[in-house]
């Protein structure tokens, strides 16, 4: 929000007011996101009850297929377990909604204060940076500032044709629901390489179960293939314009260890990290060969 902030603050603002229109601008992005998506999942909410009676019934005959040609004895009770499966996924989702709206109040307050207090950041990183990377630190500050903002906006304008893309291609293959599959993809591909996975297995789940085609599982996979295609090398280089330049290695072993730390929020959060390590290696030499590791060849 940096730079926004410091564009309120040119035309005399203030500070204060400067903040509170950063803040306003991402709340109404935010609930308008969100309106979206509740209006879209009361819509299949309504068709839950009725995928979730042939989920259960698909699981039923799998069972009943693996003993009939593998002797693998079918288990009573499959009702029931599926049920409490349900259940306990249910309040493992509510408690951690309630974790995350929580910190999702925190956050604009520590956003606040950040932009408020960041003069005084910057003097202690100059303070407790060695005199020789003094002449240095202006410039990393500035280089990070800049990339993550043209970063940002175009990550933002990505997943929005990519989410229209998904939903075009969904609706076209008769998909229900076809806007929020496609929004709630184009949002999970903040993760990379995992989140387009995970969040296209509801669909494809979804498209199987009302058809009982296998046709349109694959064309669903058709789909969303074709649309990160063009993502990776068509709508990212164009819209966003340069990449971060991180190697795919650097990458993935930034998805894992945030994973293992922060969980989903730090396999989003480390790969900016990884990418301000690469920036500040370029203008330390004792960090040439972390740079070289980082560094996309």
């Amino acid at each position: 929000m940096y730079p926004t902030c410091k564009w309120f603050e040119s035309y005399k603002t203030g500070k204060v007011l400067a903040i509170t229109g950063c803040l306003l601008i991402v709340t109404v992005l935010i609930i308008s996101l969100l309106a979206l998506l509740i209006w879209q999942v009361k819509t299949f909410s309504a068709d839950a009850e009725a995928i979730f009676k042939k989920l259960e019934l698909a699981l039923i005959q799998l069972q009943l297929w693996l003993n009939q040609n593998f002797g693998i004895e079918q288990q009573n009770g499959l009702s029931s377990k599926l049920t409490g499966s349900i259940a306990g996924i249910l309040q493992s989702t509510i408690q951690t909604t309630v974790l995350t709206l929580f910190f999702f109040f925190l956050t604009p307050i520590f956003t606040a204060l950040f932009l408020y207090h960041r003069r005084i950041f910057v003097q202690y990183l100059k303070l407790i940076t060695p005199a020789k990377y003094q002449h240095q630190l202006d410039s990393i500050l500035l280089q990070t500032i800049s990339t993550y903002f043209s970063y940002i906006k175009g990550m933002l304008m990505v997943y929005i044709i990519v989410g229209i893309l998904n939903s075009l291609g969904l609706f076209l293959l008769g998909v229900e629901h076809a806007l929020l599959f496609g929004m709630l993809c184009a949002i999970m591909t903040i993760i990379p390489y995992v989140g387009i996975i995970v969040s296209a297995l509801l669909p494809i789940s979804v498209v199987w179960l009302e058809t009982g085609n296998i046709w349109y599982p694959l064309g669903v996979v058709a789909v969303f293939t074709f649309v990160q295609y063009l993502e990776a090398n068509v709508i990212f280089p164009k819209v966003v314009g340069k990449q971060l330049h991180v190697s795919t290695l650097a990458m993935l072993i930034a998805i894992i260890a945030g994973g293992i730390i922060w969980g989903v929020a730090g396999m989003i959060l480390f790969i900016p990290f990884v990418a301000i390590m690469k920036i500040i290696s370029e203008h330390i030499e004792e960090w040439k060969p972390l740079n070289l590791l980082l560094s996309r060849k």
